[in-house]
């Protein structure tokens, strides 16, 4: 059983709070900690949009909005009464002044209060100059940003200095829901945690490391959005950079919000330039009635790629040499989120009749069942001399934990939990977002100035064909995206 440790009274303020993020993820996730008895009950969520909502009219949003996208089992109705309770609804256009003065009265700015921008960040700048002009903010404030970061180097330190004009650093999350997920954090504590896996970790003994963030939907609902952006600049420049940057930093010297981003940053500036040859760009067509991306897109001009695939190195003494492949797309074979450490074959094999045994697989689980599985080699029960399989060691957090799939807590709400408590160590800091605009803008140049265009793959396969040569050629091959 994990222990439940409730944090300090707060107010949220949470700009965009209609909009379809709150809906799915955020209200239903403060729904869960108060639940628990995370959040006291005298805390105050307020949600900000423009759309004027009446009291109740509101209160039954939030409340379809929480029956919708949780187990029925964990809403009860006096808990999800109190709740609502706590849940009040401001109208406010981030483009005028009016109602601000409105949004201050209602808040105890002595405590702690953050302020959430799930909104599009063409009006992140109006919101945090009119949280300044109001006088909002105080030395306990903390302000919560939603991606993109910017879409490219220039456009993410006008973001950082937009931002740092009002708050400090410490004052700053800029929100990634993966390095919330447990298996994200599982893996620090399964390289720094356990001698077993530290003194392996390098390129003396992994031959290579594959990520994996594979989605079975498509860009329908997002198509514009999508096609300014691209695999590149949606799923790689964040949520991939940050996977890469946990798997490969060197043991922080303590676990602390600047001790861990400090080995982070260390990555991402260690990260080659990419030839275009390590670089595979693929979109998905049609398939029966289906849409092809450019469909989605509403673009059939479109060159946008909703597959991409990288083979990266890092120049630095642990991984010189060691590939690392990165791969993301789109209408892909099945939703499934994982890092896969592909450990060096045996030098010498002593069982004659099996030459070639593979070498260990440790695979970490983000979606869906996440856990760590690890492939080892053992005799084959029975007689009849000594015959060699591989078999996994498999663990389930939901099944070795004794916890319920739905019971494990989500990202968002960790995420949030540790933004009350100023936790910064899961959140991005400013010059590791900067160094990682850097690198994307690099790659980005390196396809545009080789004139590389996306490879059109069927729907609900591996991807691009292309994409099978950037491991084959190194005599490797890309794990099964299994159905």
């Amino acid at each position: 059983m994990y222990k439940i440790i409730p944090v300090d009274p707060f107010n949220l303020v949470l700009f965009g709070g209609t909009g379809d993020l709150a809906r799915r993820e955020i209200l239903p996730g403060l729904y869960r900690r108060f639940h628990v008895g995370q959040i006291p009950r005298s805390s105050k969520i307020i949600c900000v949009a423009r759309k004027s909502y009446g009291k109740q009219e509101f209160s039954d949003f939030v409340k379809k909005a929480i029956t919708e996208n949780l187990d029925q089992h964990l809403i009860d109705q006096d808990t999800l009464a109190q709740f609502l309770s706590m849940v009040t609804y401001k109208s406010l256009d981030a483009n005028d002044n009016e109602n601000w003065e409105s949004l201050k009265q209602s808040l105890d700015l002595s405590l702690i209060t953050a302020f959430y921008l799930s909104v599009g960040p063409n009006i992140f700048s109006k919101i945090i100059n009119n949280l300044d002009k109001f006088d909002l903010i105080r030395p306990n404030s903390r302000i919560v940003v939603e991606k993109p970061f910017g879409h490219d180097f220039d456009s993410s330190r006008e973001l950082n200095n937009i931002l740092s004009k009002v708050f400090s650093e410490n004052q700053i999350y800029r929100i990634d829901h993966y390095l919330g997920k447990e298996t994200v954090q599982n893996l620090m504590a399964l390289r720094f945690g356990n001698v077993l896996f530290e003194p392996l970790w390098n390129s003396q003994y992994i031959d290579h490391i594959q990520i994996t963030v594979a989605e079975k939907g498509g860009v329908e609902g997002r198509g514009e959005y999508y096609d300014n952006s691209g695999a590149m600049r949606d799923m790689v420049q964040n949520h991939l950079m940050q996977l890469l940057c946990l798997v490969a930093m060197e043991p922080p010297s303590i676990f602390s919000p600047d001790a861990v981003r400090d080995e982070k940053l260390k990555v991402i500036r260690s990260l080659e330039p990419l030839h275009h040859t390590d670089i595979v760009l693929g979109q998905y067509g049609s398939i029966g009635s289906e849409p092809s991306y450019k469909e989605d897109a509403g673009n059939p001009r479109s060159t946008t790629e909703s597959y991409i695939a990288l083979k990266c190195k890092i120049s630095n003494w642990r991984w010189a040499n060691t590939a690392f492949y990165l791969r993301t797309g789109k209408r892909l074979r099945k939703r499934v989120s994982e890092i896969a450490v592909v450990f060096k074959d045996l030098p010498h094999s002593i069982f004659q009749d099996h030459p070639q045994i593979n070498g260990n697989v440790l695979a970490i689980r983000l979606q869906p069942n996440e856990g760590i599985n690890m492939t080892v080699t053992i005799k084959e029960p029975g007689p009849g001399g000594m015959r060699l399989i591989e078999v996994p060691l498999d663990m389930s957090f939901a099944k070795s934990l004794n916890q319920e799939v739905g019971n494990l807590t989500k990202a968002y709400e960790r995420l949030i939990m540790d933004v009350i408590r100023g936790n910064q160590t899961l959140f991005m800091r400013g010059d590791e977002v900067e160094a990682a605009w850097q690198w994307t803008d690099k790659v980005i140049s390196c396809w545009e100035k080789h004139r590389k265009t996306p490879q059109i793959y069927d729907p609900y396969t591996s991807g691009p064909e292309e994409a099978y040569m950037l491991t084959n050629k190194d005599q490797r091959r890309w794990r099964e995206i299994e159905i």
